[in-house]
């Protein structure tokens, strides 16, 4: 088959690999026709994780079954179905509990599995052909009639709309309130339409890219441009001086100002100034334990400088790890379903396979307009 192969730090080449295929009774094999590149593949793209040469990239994945093991009960060929970037068990003590980012089953010696990723199991993406889906009845969610026309929507579920969703969910978001979200990218996107979704009276979305800001705003986000004002200044202000009552930190680990200075700790911080007293944070950008390419010794043992006094001051609260897909894609599917969302809106890009090198190049430089890329091999 042909797949989207990682061969060091902004290289990635499609190349024929070995068909996926079935290798436990409980396996699915799913003919990928839409799979997104997500801004966390660019960490490894940039050479910022221990992903392994030879690896076969992409976890939000979408297909049609087309073979199923023997001890398959519930899914069938045929079926359209949408896969959770997190690879699960099902019966797992952390699965068991709803948490299925953290199963304790699929990669033996660490909190969770995922399709493609470095540290994330021996699974392969599914930028390919082909994708091998273990445990095909628990992480196979399959999808209704109106499956291929509406797939661009529905692929948004593997990972995107619901990490967007978890980030106002650990913040807590009830209908009124008002909400800041930091990083206009993907997720930061996907959160401040989650936030609308829930109720929120006001949804603040802070970037400095003009294209993303402009987007947000498309949707009834209020954009901020943080190339252009103090951004925790301005989030005070348009709430009268008391502070958002949630935010979302939807950046991560490599945030940059927007003169492109990276600096780990800037989202974080401003959230804890713009955030008002006794609120709550959200927190699904991407942190990691180690990056040796940081830029100070603290960011490289994965650590940031925390305001942590006035984060206690305040009262706040905070939540914060990988979206547990699963327990959000069903009520999103069916939102979808019923014309009630229409998560596409982010698609900038949809592209064949033999396209994805120059797309992630073109991703990774956030050239204009270059917001969500779907690729269909």
């Amino acid at each position: 088959m042909r797949a989207l192969v990682y061969e060091g730090p902004r290289q990635v080449a499609v190349k024929d690999v070995p068909d996926a295929r079935i290798e436990k009774a409980t396996d699915v094999l799913v003919r990928v026709t839409s799979t997104n590149i997500c801004g966390s593949d660019l960490h490894m793209y940039e050479g910022r994780t221990d992903v392994e040469e030879g690896k076969v990239l992409g976890h939000e994945n979408l297909g049609e079954v087309i073979e199923v093991g023997p001890a398959v009960d519930r899914v069938k060929v045929g079926d359209q179905v949408c896969l959770p970037f997190n690879i699960a068990c099902g019966f797992c003590k952390n699965c068991e509990r709803g948490f299925t980012g953290f199963c304790l089953t699929v990669n033996p010696g660490f909190a969770g599995g995922a399709y493609g990723y470095a540290s994330m199991g021996p699974y392969s993406g599914g930028q390919a052909e082909l994708l091998r889906v273990p445990y095909g009845d628990f992480n196979c969610l399959r999808l209704p009639p109106d499956a291929i026309e509406k797939q661009n929507d529905y692929v948004m579920l593997a990972d995107i709309w619901p990490t967007g969703y978890h980030a106002t969910e650990l913040a807590q978001v009830e209908p009124g309130d008002s909400v800041v979200v930091w990083g206009a990218g993907p997720v930061g996107l996907m959160a401040a339409y989650s936030a609308q979704l829930r109720g929120a009276s006001k949804v603040m979305l802070v970037d400095h890219q003009p294209d993303r800001l402009a987007l947000g705003e498309s949707i009834g986000a209020i954009p901020v441009d943080q190339s252009a004002v103090d951004a925790v200044e301005a989030v005070l202000g348009l709430t009268g001086g008391e502070g958002a009552d949630k935010g979302c930190e939807c950046v991560g680990w490599q945030a940059h100002d927007p003169a492109g200075q990276e600096r780990p700790n800037t989202t974080m911080n401003s959230l804890v100034q713009s955030v008002r007293a006794t609120g709550a944070i959200g927190v699904v950008g991407v942190f990691v334990p180690q990056d040796p390419g940081g830029p100070d010794e603290l960011s490289k043992d994965g650590r940031i400088a925390f305001d942590m006094g006035l984060f206690f001051q305040k009262g706040l609260r905070m939540g914060s790890g990988q979206a547990n897909v699963k327990r959000y894609n069903r009520q999103l599917r069916d939102l979808i379903a019923a014309g009630k969302a229409k998560p596409s809106f982010l698609v900038s890009h949809e592209l064949t396979l033999d396209q994805a090198a120059e797309a992630y190049e073109r991703f990774d430089r956030r050239e204009d307009g270059w917001t969500k890329v779907v690729l269909h091999p």
